[in-house]
């Protein structure tokens, strides 16, 4: 046991703080080799990271790197730098504490390498960049402890897989290196303590008091929510009350477009000139940086933000929470509610607001699963090749290998334990040679083996290239927007290519809050002025669009199951009651498929909850299955809880449309030569080191990497169809973007199982589907017919369908429009 000397027991009674009994449990366990500590938000969980650090270097010297902190976000990484500085220097303990993120100075990177700090907060790409040099040996040496802090947000990407491989370096040449995972919600934790630990066994897992529980309701509203949409605009007079009478308010959002409509509304309707701020991903670093400045000092009422602010960072004086749509994860919405009351004693104060009348059922789910404490969370596949490719390529900038070797350091990682030699010597052979329709190209030769079996680069410059493009994250297809020169150029941020590409002169959108006037394009940069429109476009941003876990899925189904809805609005529960009466609401274990005809077509609504990906994907495969049997689709739409087809022809029996081998073939024949399957590539093939976007040269734009990944995609595609990319491609669409895994789950829960109502007219539940935006046409045999029919109708009317043409071989009259 490691005694807290008294200049820690003095600090905290100087601030007439008491150390917590999880903090003390760190400090008793530091020799763990892996540790779990699972604390409430506010609960000082960081600093129990840090205490066994601390008192070490308070205890003892120590030459060099101690203790590594790892941190998904950059802003994060600089927060706790902030915190850590201030007991570190009030006790006067002989510790450097340093940062090192993509927005540090090349110069400091450089004396890093040479003279480390004792503490570096750091993210998993920079990370993996320090690992790829020659004298990372050197610079690791002394490492004794590491910390990562909101394991589980990084349990659930590529940079949880490219990190826990970087641990796994870091470990073989520390043997003795301690780990300790931070996190406050996490819905498996032995899956965490699986990954975080070195492999085959879990570590301990420290429960910390999770203190009172959070303070979370349904915002009231005079205005009942609409049908559809995702804005809210309903709720923008309550939204401006409740900032009115907090101290600051956080407005959360799932997509940064969302955000940009609600903070454009709000601020329309802020007639007292409130202070409000926005913050999202695609916003100019400097602008985030004075928003977040502001919030400390605490110089903002409100912030509407996005994912950027989810994660443990102190932002002043925060004292409500907004969500603003269904949270689709209760994961997420508890790590949103613990922004406010950042404290260990003080009950997190939270409001929902749903974006439409569907969601409100699923909030009053996801408020039940938070007082339950049941938090969800998909399960975590295999470690993903990709990211291991360029594993391989990091390794190989640092010094020659042996593959035994690397292959038994790669499978002390959880993600990767089952990862057979056959895979790996496969992942090894593409970063070598490019794959057999590629090895005759020098540009992708990139490893050698020697004559003693070590693999090295063969030509060591490339690996200033293999540097410039390490990390997963897919930042791709976006432009600069900045103020015309002759305003001075400020930067607002960045918007989709395709977006801009959209663009004409005089259009408007809005950006960081503010309307802009698009001007031109200089340089790849859109130029934008300012402008007073009340109606401008929205600019599309990279950005994740969360759908409904398959938890949240399943207690929103079995809430249809009661008799009556007390929890729900009067407006929601007789809405539930009435589609009850004119047909039935969906039940557990069963698939509910309703048809009807409606405007002229018929109608067919599929109630799968399978999340937006599965039923929009569920759509294109049904559609094409439709085809096949001429039942005419003319097109679908899709929401996290359903899918909707409308054709010319009725469906009588959907069982044959649900057979799985025949959806599964379906989608294998559609996927090989669809759009995804080209972006997943371009993705893979960009963290693989294929395609590499950043040259010491300049960056490709996405353009030009959508062009040169779509070449290589259709050659290997012809020429080496089992290429080890195209299999990972394919994985990846799966599990990603088309998330047929969600479709499988529902073919597995409902086992055949059909309850298929045939009604006169639209259901309450398939109401709202009719006004959803994003409806896909179906280009097929039912727009053929649609036009021979309209063909024959205007031939009708205009009386030419009584006209026939002699027998001859050129006819003797013409009908001109």
């Amino acid at each position: 046991m490691i005694a807290l000397p008294d200049i820690f027991t003095d600090w905290f009674a100087s601030r007439g703080w008491t150390i917590h009994p999880h903090q003390l449990e760190m400090l008793d366990r530091a020799e763990d080799p892996a540790l779990l500590l699972i604390a409430p938000t506010g609960g000082g969980k960081t600093l129990a990271g840090f205490l066994p650090t601390l008192v070490d270097l308070a205890n003892q010297p120590h030459e060099g790197l101690h203790t590594l902190y790892i941190s998904p976000l950059k802003a994060l990484a600089a927060d706790i730098k902030r915190n850590l500085t201030t007991p570190v220097t009030e006790m006067g303990l002989p510790v450097r504490i340093e940062d090192r993120t993509g927005d540090t100075p090349a110069s400091r990177k450089k004396r890093q390498r040479a003279d480390p700090p004792h503490i570096l907060l750091t993210t998993p790409e920079s990370l993996a960049l320090l690992t790829s040099y020659e004298d990372a040996p050197r610079m690791f040496r002394g490492l004794k402890r590491v910390v990562v802090d909101e394991i589980h947000a990084l349990a659930e990407s590529k940079r949880g897989d490219q990190l826990m491989l970087a641990l796994g370096r870091l470990q073989r040449l520390c043997p003795e290196l301690r780990r300790v995972g931070l996190s406050a919600t996490v819905e498996d934790p032995q899956a965490i303590a699986r990954m975080l630990a070195k492999h085959p066994d879990p570590c301990a897992v420290l429960l910390a008091d999770p203190g009172p529980a959070p303070d979370i309701t349904m915002l009231t509203t005079t205005e009942a929510p609409p049908w559809s949409g995702g804005n809210a605009a309903y709720s923008i007079p309550a939204v401006l009350e409740q900032i009115r009478a907090h101290n600051t308010t956080l407005v959360f959002h799932n997509t940064r477009a969302q955000a940009e409509i609600f903070f454009h509304n709000l601020w329309l309707a802020n007639e007292e000139g409130l202070p409000i701020g926005i913050h999202h991903g695609s916003l100019d670093r400097q602008q985030r940086e004075r928003v977040e400045a502001a919030m400390v000092r605490g110089e903002l009422r409100a912030i509407v933000c996005t994912g950027s602010l989810d994660l443990g960072i102190d932002w002043g004086d925060v004292d409500l929470v907004i969500q603003i749509g269904a949270p689709k994860n209760v994961k997420r919405l508890v790590q949103r509610i613990g922004r406010a009351n950042h404290r260990y004693n003080a009950p997190s104060k939270a409001l929902l607001v749903p974006a439409n009348r569907f969601e409100v059922v699923e909030c009053v789910a996801a408020l039940d699963a938070v007082r339950e404490g049941a938090l969800d969370g998909e399960p975590k596949g295999r470690g993903p090749r990709d990211v291991l490719c360029q594993h391989i390529l990091i390794t190989a900038c640092a010094g020659p290998f042996h593959a035994n070797a690397l292959y038994d350091e790669v499978t002390t990682v959880g993600a990767y334990k089952d990862l057979s030699r056959a895979e790996f010597d496969a992942c090894l052979d593409f970063c070598a040679t490019g794959g057999y329709a590629l090895r005759a190209y020098d540009q992708w030769q990139r490893l050698m083996q020697t004559a003693g079996g070590l693999w090295q680069l063969r030509d060591p410059r490339s690996a200033q290239k293999i540097r410039m493009n390490i990390g997963t994250i897919q930042d791709t297809d976006t432009l600069k927007v900045r103020l015309q020169r002759s305003r001075g150029g400020k930067p607002l941020g960045e918007v989709e290519e395709g977006f801009a590409a959209t663009l004409s002169p005089g259009d408007t959108f809005l950006i960081g809050g503010q309307i802009v006037r698009y001007e031109g394009l200089r340089e790849m940069t859109v130029e934008v002025s300012r402008n007073a429109a009340k109606k401008p476009k929205v600019a599309t941003f990279l950005g994740t669009k969360f759908a409904t876990s398959t938890q949240l899925s399943a207690r929103v189904v079995a809430m249809f199951q009661q008799e009556t809805w007390p929890g729900l609005p009067t407006h929601t529960s007789a809405w539930l009651s009435l589609q009850r009466d004119v047909s039935q609401l969906p039940r557990p274990g069963r698939l509910l498929i309703e048809s009807f005809p409606h405007d002229g077509r018929e109608q067919t609504a599929i109630y799968g909850f399978a999340g937006r990906n599965g039923q929009q994907t569920l759509g294109l495969l049904l559609t094409k299955r439709m085809e096949e049997l001429g039942l005419n689709p003319l097109g679908f739409v899709a929401t996290d809880y359903a899918t909707l087809i409308w054709g010319l022809d009725r469906i009588t029996d959907p069982a044959p449309l649900f057979e799985l081998d025949a959806l599964r073939e379906g989608l294998d024949t559609w996927l090989a030569g669809n759009a995804v399957m080209k972006r997943t590539f371009r993705a893979s093939a960009t963290i693989a080191g294929l395609i590499q976007r950043n040259t010491p040269q300049s960056r490709k734009t996405g353009r030009q990497a959508t062009f040169s990944s779509d070449i290589l995609y259709d050659t290997l595609l012809k020429y080496d169809p089992d290429h080890l990319l195209l299999d990972i491609t394919r994985e990846e669409a799966l599990r990603g973007l088309v998330d047929f895994g969600r479709i499988e789950e529902m073919a597995e829960r409902v086992a055949g199982r059909i309850d298929h109502k045939i009604l006169t007219r639209v259901s309450p539940l398939a109401a709202p589907m009719l006004l959803e935006m994003g409806r896909v046409p179906v280009k097929g045999a039912a727009e053929e017919r649609l036009l021979a029919e309209e063909a024959a109708r205007l031939m009708q009317t205009s009386g030419l369908a009584t006209l026939t043409p002699p027998p001859s071989d050129k006819p003797k009259w013409r009908v001109g429009y």
